[in-house]
C-alpha cells in the first residue's frame, strides 16, 4: 500500500475527539490534522512526538492532512508504527491479491464488504469452485504495552465481539471464518489479547475458537513510501 503523497514530519501538539490532532509542521505553524483511528492510541500520542502526514489530493477536503506514522519506542529503538486504521483493508487486499497469506492461498476470487449474517459486511469473501467459502475479517493493531508483544484491542469494541460471533455462526454451516490480525508495529513477535482492556472481546474470542473459527496475525513492513504485510506471528492465549 502506497501513501497518496510523500509524507511530511511534524511535532506532535495533542490528540482530541479522537479524530483530531494538532501538529507543529516543519515551518513552526500549528495545523489540525485528521486521525484516522477511533480507538485509545495508548503510548502513540505523546506530546512532542515525531509524526508523519499525508496530503490529500482533494483541495476541497477541509482538513488537508492526515496522520500516517509516529515514531515511537517500545523499549528496543524507535520505530515507526501505522496508526490509520483505514489502512490493514488495502494491505491485506494487496496481500491477497499477491497470495502472500499462506493460509488464505488458492482462491478464485476476493470479493469485499459483503453483506453476511445479521447486520455484518464481511470485509473479505474468498470463493473457488472446489472449496468452501472463506469469511475473513480484518483487524487493526498497534498496541503494544511490552517490548514485541502486540495486544488487541485497544479499547472496548462491541462491534469487534459482533464480528467474531457472526464469524462464529459461519463456521457453523461449514465454510471458512478467519480473523486476520494486521499488526501496524514491525518489531512485534507475537499478539495477545488485551483482556483487562476489554474482557468481552476475549470471551468472545475464545467463544469463536471454539466454535471453528481461525486466527491469523501478520506484522508489517513500514516505510515512508508505505505499509505491506509482512511475516505471520503466533497469537497467544
Amino acid at each position: 500500500m502506497k501513501f497518496v503523497s510523500e509524507l511530511i514530519p511534524a511535532t506532535l501538539l495533542r490528540r482530541y475527539k479522537r479524530f483530531l490532532a494538532d501538529v507543529e509542521m516543519p515551518d513552526g505553524t500549528t495545523t489540525t490534522v485528521h486521525v484516522a483511528n477511533p480507538g485509545a492510541m495508548t503510548g502513540l500520542q505523546s506530546t512532542g512526538a515525531r509524526v508523519w502526514l499525508s496530503k490529500s489530493p482533494n483541495a476541497a477536503r477541509k482538513l488537508p492532512y492526515s496522520w500516517e506514522l509516529i515514531e515511537a519506542d517500545f523499549g528496543g529503538g524507535t520505530e515507526l508504527v501505522g496508526v490509520n486504521t483505514a489502512h490493514p483493508n488495502t494491505i491485506a487486499a494487496e496481500a491477497l491479491a499477491a497470495a502472500a497469506i499462506p493460509g488464505l492461498a488458492g482462491y478464485d476470487i476476493v470479493r469485499r464488504e459483503v453483506k453476511y449474517g445479521k447486520a455484518s459486511r464481511v470485509d473479505f469473501l474468498l470463493e473457488h469452485a472446489d472449496r468452501p467459502p472463506c469469511y475473513v475479517e480484518v483487524k487493526n493493531v498497534h498496541l503494544m504495552r511490552q517490548q514485541g508483544l502486540a495486544e488487541f484491542p485497544d479499547s472496548v469494541t462491541a462491534r469487534g465481539s459482533r464480528h467474531l460471533d457472526e464469524l462464529a455462526t459461519i463456521a457453523a454451516t461449514g465454510a471458512r471464518a478467519v480473523m486476520l490480525y494486521v499488526i501496524q508495529i514491525g518489531s512485534a513477535t507475537s499478539l495477545r489479547f488485551a483482556r483487562d482492556i476489554d474482557p468481552a472481546y476475549g470471551q468472545a474470542f475464545d467463544r469463536a475458537r471454539a466454535a471453528g473459527v481461525e486466527a491469523l496475525a501478520h506484522t508489517c513492513r513500514i516505510g515512508m513510501d508505505g505499509i505491506t504485510l509482512a511475516h505471520p506471528v503466533p497469537i497467544l492465549p
